[in-house]
């Protein structure tokens, strides 16, 4: 939706990002059709629906903010201080910050909507197994200790082990802009603090990019594998009805 920005038309949903695509909405068709009629049990199905046409929308507004993060982003090659901007350097900084911890903290927020979708139509019992408070990383942690649904939970796990070390840097910066300070005052700060640099402190810009870019990359392959293998429960539930 941000490319209008640009001057640019819609994302294409082309590549890999189809097949998460093509999983959700296979799923929230599943769900359309298994949740027709007026008992409670056809109410809780067509919830399933919802939450997942829901998190189509919040993948979409991730995945625009990560392309506008960037696009300005790229606007700022070459410069390694604020004493080289210019103003209008300062304003495409401002604007990249913005849509950076926008993207990182919806990255985080999808995850957990994904968590819990699949705690509940899973059965995966996790605020009882582990914490009643709990995020998407608390039920992978719960489904591998406890042996629930092995096969996700390999591949979910093989997905998650080698972006642990990105995942936690990216963790770190939206508890940051979340509980403790903005992204735009850290530099401020830590220009004041730092006396002994000859320039001020500028974040590493690409570094974070390439850990957005990272994390990107797994919430849509995870929601693949997981719509994936609901949309085969959910189709052994219809055979055995």
């Amino acid at each position: 939706m941000l490319r209008a920005l640009f001057g640019e038309p819609p994302y294409d949903w082309g590549g890999p990002v189809r097949n998460t695509i093509d999983a959700m909405e296979r799923f929230a068709l599943l769900m359309q059709e298994q949740g027709e009629g007026d008992t409670v049990e056809a109410a809780r199905i067509r919830k399933y629906q919802i939450w997942t046409e829901g998190l189509l929308r919040s993948l979409d507004e991730l995945e625009s903010s990560r392309y506008a993060a960037l696009r300005f982003a790229g606007l700022l090659n070459n410069i390694a201080s604020f004493e080289e901007m210019s103003d209008e350097d300062r304003l495409n900084y401002y604007n990249h910050i913005y849509f950076d911890k926008n993207a990182y903290i919806r990255l985080f927020s999808v995850l957990d909507k994904l968590g819990t979708l699949m705690n509940e139509y899973l059965v995966l019992d996790t605020e009882n197994r582990m914490e009643n408070h709990f995020s998407f990383f608390t039920v992978l942690r719960n489904m591998h200790q406890n042996g629930l649904c092995p096969e996700l939970s390999d591949k979910l796990e093989a997905l998650y082990e080698p972006r642990r070390e990105t995942m936690g840097r990216l963790r770190r910066r939206r508890n940051m802009e979340i509980h403790q300070m903005n992204a735009e005052l850290q530099d401020d700060l830590l220009q004041v603090l730092n006396v002994k640099r000859e320039q001020p402190h500028l974040e590493n810009i690409s570094e974070n990019m390439a850990d957005l870019t990272e994390g990107w990359e797994l919430v849509y392959l995870a929601l693949a594998l997981v719509f994936n293998h609901m949309c085969k429960k959910a189709k052994k539930q219809a055979h055995h009805a």
